[in-house]
């Protein structure tokens, strides 16, 4: 009995989740968690290649999946998605915004001093992170709000609630995502449906292609930067991409049916160590 009240609260079965930037490490391997857990799950990325390396994945598994090239910065890209999903599955009950991240050009060194970054680069980034999550809450959530009932969780960072140095724009990008994120949550059950949940989560640090060129050398071995995060994390590791699939089941099933507006930290404790 204890096993079946389990499985209801935690189901996804039969829900259509819509992943953005599904073709990167992190946000593959939820789309993979997912399609276990019994979604139909609808992989987005900027690049078809990297969508279907994922859809591959899944297929293998006898996973339902569709994927689809789309950019989260163009409103029509993403509203020719949205039609495809609709036609395949009918409906769409959550939202994964997932597409984000840094760019190596707007992160401050030794050779890239903060002042001589152009704020072409800046607003790149920016642009991915905040407009990247708020286009997609739009023209998917539409179809959320006409379920009544529903979850939309943004990616975030852990970046967001404290500064690293050297990314200013994209910890301001993150910072956006989390406002917004609270902002929506609100919005959503005063003026559409208190059955639609919108929350984030904020990774801490996670080694994947993005950020390897930070944390690690030529060599593999860790860089000066990649020591100093260590040592600020009370678990002394990096995390592994599947570790962010429990707080998504989570947030994405009825299991946090109560639960809207929060931010939920994977970060290994690195945002409560004060470093002594």
């Amino acid at each position: 009995m204890e096993n079946k009240i389990l499985e209801k609260m935690f189901s996804l079965q039969n829900k259509t989740v819509v992943l953005t930037g599904a073709g990167g490490i992190l946000v593959g391997e939820m789309a993979l968690v997912l399609a276990q857990c019994g979604a139909n799950v609808a992989l987005l990325d900027i690049s078809k290649e990297s969508a279907d390396r994922v859809a591959k994945e899944i297929k293998d598994k006898n996973g339902e999946v569709l994927s689809l090239q789309a950019n989260v910065l163009d409103k029509d890209s993403l509203q020719s998605a949205c039609n495809q999903i609709i036609d395949k599955y009918g409906k769409i009950d959550c939202l994964v915004n997932g597409a984000g991240g840094n760019i190596s050009d707007a992160t401050t060194s030794d050779t890239l001093s903060f002042f001589d970054i152009p704020i072409e680069i800046e607003k790149q980034v920016m642009d991915l992170n905040f407009i990247g999550t708020m286009l997609p809450c739009k023209v998917f959530g539409k179809e959320i709000v006409k379920l009544e009932q529903g979850s939309i969780v943004n990616i975030a960072s852990i970046a967001g609630f404290r500064p690293l140095t050297r990314a200013a724009t994209y910890a301001a990008g993150k910072a956006a995502v989390i406002n917004f994120t609270k902002w929506l949550a609100v919005h959503i059950c005063q003026h559409y449906s208190p059955g639609i949940r919108v929350n984030a989560i904020a990774p801490g640090f996670f080694a994947t292609q993005q950020n390897k060129y930070l944390l690690f050398d030529e060599n593999g071995e860790l860089t000066g930067r990649g020591h100093a995060i260590l040592n600020q994390v009370p678990q002394n590791r990096f995390g592994k991409p599947t570790e962010l699939a429990g707080a998504l089941i989570w947030l994405l099933s009825d299991a946090s049916s109560f639960c809207t507006g929060t931010v939920i930290n994977v970060d290994a404790g690195f945002d409560v160590f004060a470093g002594v």
